[in-house]
């Protein structure tokens, strides 16, 4: 009985540890770099884009099946009620020549039973077919890299704006602690007749306008966060939070240019119909296969008088030919087709490229914009803090209204706006940066 205590006592703190671990875990912050690792590892999209990939092995796989021996069983059994005829001519047995006379041959009771190989030995389709899966599965590989640079530029966005949202909430918070402040100093004022009801209701007015405002905020954080855990693959109930910290950089970032997944996969694809069309070339060679056969010929009669069945061996092997010589004028059309398909691809190429130029150049501008503007937004927000601490102190001792304290309270909330937004403005210009220059992956 002792031990048997001292073996609850055991599990007890156990689960105790796991569940002090699971809830610190749970209320560590999610780094944005984790939320990319986790989103990698279970978005469902990205699990499909896999299975792709996984299909497309298998393919290959089959199109080499094709060059592979194969070893065939088989067995006919045939009972006939009539004996096939035969016409034999007169002129064997001394008749008139051109005069035939039928007969029949063989027994009721027939079985054929053996055994076939089939080596492919050059098959100029079947050597396609492989080389096109292939090109296939190389396709469906980039197609998967592309499914990957979006959940990563997903979550990167979801996650910025999930972080410029909280700010938002944290600023809205500060300045509901500022109005009770000031509601209380111009309630104290009004009850010594130094102030106006007027007054203590434009505070009150400016209280519940910020509480819709926190309230909103609250709404659209959540939904952020739940777009946010969809994209990383986990269940809308687990709790999660972000880092509410900005992570920029003051210097002006530049990227090696790098072909991305869309110019990858255009020039994959083109490898692709080449092959195709190559295929549909080689349908025109023969294709040659080595077979063999050995099995058994049984024939048997039960008539009621003599019955026999005997079984005799049968083996023979050979080479086969096999040419299409004319199939019309389908083969020419579809080489035709092929041909324009190529050609469309290589003009969306050369487009791609000359548009991953254009969007570079304008994606490294908006950002050197947005760094600057994030500059200017960082001095106004500093210049307006100082413009409110001095007004709140000039209200104080009379010099300025309560318009005053007013106005400047509101030109501080919208240049905390202004920063929050070109702090985010700064963040997903780089990401955007990295996406056309083939780097987002780098988020990771």
């Amino acid at each position: 009985m002792l031990v048997n205590t001292h073996l609850l006592k055991l599990k007890l703190l156990m689960v105790l540890t796991i569940l002090i671990f699971t809830t610190n875990s749970e209320a560590q912050n999610w780094s944005l770099k984790q939320c990319i690792d986790t989103a990698l590892v279970h978005n469902k999209t990205l699990k499909i884009a896999q299975g792709d990939i996984d299909i497309a092995n298998k393919r290959n796989k089959e199109a080499k099946g094709g060059l592979v021996p194969k070893l065939y069983g088989n067995v006919d059994y045939r009972y006939y009620t009539d004996l096939p005829y035969q016409l034999l001519p007169a002129s064997v047995f001394g008749g008139p020549a051109g005069v035939y006379k039928e007969a029949q041959f063989g027994v009721p009771h027939n079985l054929n039973a053996n055994l076939t190989l089939d080596v492919p030995l050059y098959n100029p389709q079947a050597i396609g077919a492989i080389t096109v899966s292939k090109r296939a599965k190389e396709l469906n590989q980039i197609q998967f890299q592309q499914t990957e640079e979006q959940v990563v530029f997903d979550v990167s966005n979801l996650y910025y704006n999930a972080q410029l949202v909280s700010n938002q909430i944290v600023f809205i918070k500060n300045g509901l602690s500022n109005s009770e402040k000031l509601l209380s100093n111009i309630q104290l004022l009004y009850s010594q007749q130094m102030a106006k009801g007027t007054d203590v209701d434009k505070i009150k007015l400016q209280q519940s306008q910020l509480n819709t405002q926190l309230s909103k905020a609250n709404a659209q954080y959540q939904q952020i966060l739940n777009l946010l855990k969809l994209q990383l693959g986990i269940t809308p109930s687990r709790l999660l939070t972000i880092e509410e910290t900005f992570s920029t950089s003051s210097e002006v970032v530049k990227y090696t240019s790098k072909p991305t997944s869309d110019i990858l996969l255009f020039n994959t694809k083109e490898q692709l119909l080449k092959s195709e069309l190559k295929t549909l070339k080689l349908s025109h060679l023969p294709s040659f296969s080595l077979y063999g056969t050995y099995g058994t010929n049984g024939f048997g009669n039960y008539s009621g008088t003599n019955d026999f069945f005997k079984t005799y061996p049968i083996g023979f092997a050979g080479v086969k030919m096999s040419w299409l010589i004319f199939s019309g004028t389908t083969l020419e059309y579809k080489v035709f087709q092929k041909r324009e398909e190529i050609k469309q691809n290589t003009t969306r190429l050369e487009l791609l490229n000359d548009k991953q130029n254009v969007q570079i150049e304008n994606a490294q501008m908006q950002y050197e914009v947005a760094n600057s503007n994030l500059l200017n937004a960082k001095s106004q927000l500093t210049l307006a803090e100082t413009i409110y601490s001095k007004t709140l102190i000039q209200q104080k001792e009379g010099v300025a209204s309560l318009t005053d304290v007013l106005l400047s309270d509101n030109t501080q909330k919208e240049a905390q706006q202004n920063y929050l937004s070109a702090l985010v403005d700064v963040m997903k210009a780089d990401l955007e940066l990295k996406k056309v220059s083939g780097n987002i992956l780098k988020t990771k």
